[in-house]
């Protein structure tokens, strides 16, 4: 008497559209090898897809065949599409089986394998199924393209949305309270550029709204958010963004905003480490010369007492003493407290206008651009209509004059809300210089995260700490100003020609390798420290 092992197999979607049975594929198998007298081993019964063999049960099953090698010979279900619904890995898994001394058979569908005609039978039954899965896998994905270049949102809402559906069954999202005023919340003030996104996440997170680290990366960088759907490119059609039929949560311009203040922030921005310290104010913030990591610190026991050190978790052996680390820095943001700040506003509000003019011109520039991409897609629509151009060729001049337009139309974003905000910037200087006047004190003051914003403020890129050199590749653009004013201060009371002064002395300098402060516009956004280590 031969022995079998039955396998029995459906998916969900299948037991719901077509009403398989995982009884009925077991009262069929049973009554089959009763009438062949059929001894009946065990039975596996699974509900997953057959697409690959990666499926629980029937990886039991394949260990199951090897622990108990040759005390049955066959393995029975109702048809081939039971076994698998893919081609190449149904043949190599007959191989393997066979191999176990296993002749797998599908009692409706019988084929002896040992008739080289019968092969080709076995590929229509295997085929005919995997084509039945790739005909609907395209369709749904058709559908779903479909659907959001008509403006649908298709999956899961995003955080901030729920899924709802019409009477007729026309599924949308619409908002969910309060998550959809907090996501406003971060938007606006991650908009502002005060704080950080992982501080903004906290804020939310202890609101009870749960987002990871990475989707709240994801979120801010979702056109969702501005009513708008991401369409992504398939074959020929390119990626595109199409207006949504749900309502936005924030406008397009603040959108479009956010997304350059990360791109920004990716560049120049170095990470805000979690943990603090009093003693470590600058740890994650100054870059290692040898390898580039960022340093980190830590507290080294002596034989009375315990050292603090920024080092290295490299092999490099980088490390130096906290305490030279802080006071050196402290010293040197004494250069940004302005020496004449009476003189520095006036300086400043003239430039301010001069830029003013500067902004207006450029608005213009970039309107003319988008009137000169509007006139070459009104020709190219006259030599259409003239049968001049191939409908193909005005296709693709006019989808690449329209990415031209919306590109430029965002460069107005920037520049013209600017130009009207402030016709005055007089007491926001006053306060600036007030503030920059007591540096070092609101510096030693603060706490280590307070400290941490001061210093990624005035340097939006790491510091650099070396014997005898410490450096930043790019500072704030205002404390450089104020920095060079008073070199030049400086410089005017020693009576030093400007054009060629070098104000290369002991502490903290910025400007080229070496030093040079007389040339205008070419100086790197660089600090060196000359006598002791920074």
């Amino acid at each position: 008497m031969r022995t079998a092992d039955l396998y029995i197999r459906v998916s969900t979607d299948e037991q719901a559209e077509k009403g398989y049975s995982l009884r009925s594929q077991q009262d069929v198998l049973q009554k089959y090898c009763e009438l062949n007298l059929i001894k009946i081993r065990e039975v596996f019964i699974e509900d997953y897809s057959a697409k690959t063999f990666k499926r629980p049960v029937w990886q039991k099953y394949l260990v199951f065949i090897k622990r108990n090698r040759g005390k049955a010979n066959l393995l029975l279900f109702t048809k081939w599409d039971r076994f698998s619904r893919n081609t190449s890995d149904a043949y190599q898994m007959i191989s393997s089986l066979n191999k176990q001394g296993i002749e797998p058979q599908a009692i409706e569908q019988p084929l002896d394998l040992t008739v080289p005609e019968n092969k080709m039978m076995l590929a229509v039954y295997l085929t005919t199924p995997e084509i039945e899965n790739d005909r609907r896998g395209l369709n749904t994905k058709a559908g779903i393209r479909q659907a959001k270049k008509e403006g649908r949102y298709t999956g899961p809402a995003p955080l901030g949305y729920i899924n709802r559906s019409y009477e007729d069954g026309k599924k949308y999202i619409t908002y969910k309270q309060p998550e959809a005023n907090a996501i406003k919340w971060v938007f606006e003030e991650y908009l502002k550029g005060i704080y950080s996104g992982e501080y903004l996440l906290n804020q939310i997170n202890r609101q009870g709204i749960k987002c990871s680290k990475n989707n709240f990366y994801n979120l801010l960088k979702n056109p969702t958010y501005m009513g708008k759907i991401l369409v992504p490119s398939y074959r020929d059609e390119p990626e595109r963004i199409v207006d949504g039929q749900h309502q936005g949560i924030i406008t397009e311009d603040q959108f479009y905003q956010i997304q350059k203040i990360l791109a920004i922030r990716k560049k120049e921005q170095p990470r805000m480490p979690v943990s603090s310290s009093e003693d470590l104010p600058l740890r994650g913030l100054i870059k290692c010369p040898k390898c580039t990591r960022s340093l980190t610190g830590s507290a080294s026991k002596g034989k009375t007492r315990y050292s603090i050190y920024y080092h290295c978790r490299s092999s490099c052996g980088v490390r130096y003493r906290a305490e030279d680390v802080n006071n050196s820095f402290r010293d040197y943001l004494t250069c940004f407290i302005p020496r004449n700040p009476d003189q520095l506003i006036k300086e400043i509000v003239e430039d301010y206008k001069g830029n003013s003019k500067s902004l207006k011109n450029d608005r213009n520039l970039v309107l003319n651009k988008i009137r000169d991409c509007n006139q070459k897609l009104e020709r190219a629509r006259e030599l259409l209509l003239e049968n001049d151009l191939e409908p193909s060729e005005y296709r693709d001049i006019k989808e690449d004059t329209l990415q031209k337009i919306t590109a430029l139309e965002r460069e107005l974003v920037p520049i013209e809300p600017r130009n009207r905000r402030i016709s005055d910037i007089s007491p926001i200087l006053i306060k600036a210089m007030a503030t920059l006047g007591k540096i070092d004190n609101l510096y030693d003051e603060n706490s280590a995260e307070s400290k941490k914003l001061i210093v990624t403020t005035l340097f939006p890129q790491k510091l650099t700490y070396n014997l005898g050199i410490g450096r930043t590749q790019k500072s704030n653009s205002f404390a450089e100003y104020i920095f060079l004013k008073n070199s030049e201060l400086r410089a005017k009371k020693k009576g030093q020609n400007h054009s060629k002064m070098s104000l290369s002395h002991t502490g903290w300098l910025m400007g080229l390798e070496p030093t040079t402060l007389g040339t205008t516009n070419q100086y790197s956004n660089q600090l060196s420290y000359n006598h002791r280590v920074f």
